[in-house]
């Protein structure tokens, strides 16, 4: 692999990265407005499966053996469409907003398409 196609290869994987720190700040923000009794449900596991998502996705950016790198990348897309759900469910007991749930839901896609493309370019290698 050239020097070239390293950067490019960190470079996306930086953007990625940024993304879920985005992701992370965004739902902490929000979850903090939710009521008291959803603390240790819904805000913990919102919470959880956000923080071991960030987990993977590190260990993927650090992983050089392809196999290990799309494990953590397929358990990174596990925690995102949990994430999901869990999103989902806090529209629906209004929790958030429609405008809450659009901008929440945009970012975790985002990361899902760039993490698709990422896991794509892994196995065509």
């Amino acid at each position: 692999m050239n020097t070239t196609t390293k950067q490019t290869n960190n470079q996306s994987n930086l953007k990625i990265y940024q993304k879920y720190l985005q992701l992370i700040y965004y739902s902490n923000d929000i979850v903090r407005k939710y009521p008291k009794c959803e603390n240790f449900t819904l805000v913990a596991e919102i919470k959880n499966s956000l923080y071991t998502g960030l987990r993977n996705l590190m260990y993927s950016i650090k992983s050089y053996q392809k196999q290990d790198k799309l494990k953590y990348l397929n358990e990174l897309d596990i925690q995102l469409n949990l994430l999901k759900i869990h999103v989902r469910l806090s529209y629906k007991y209004k929790y958030i907003s429609m405008q809450n749930y659009q901008t929440w839901s945009t970012l975790i896609t985002d990361i899902c398409n760039m993490l698709g493309g990422w896991i794509s370019s892994c196995i065509k290698r």
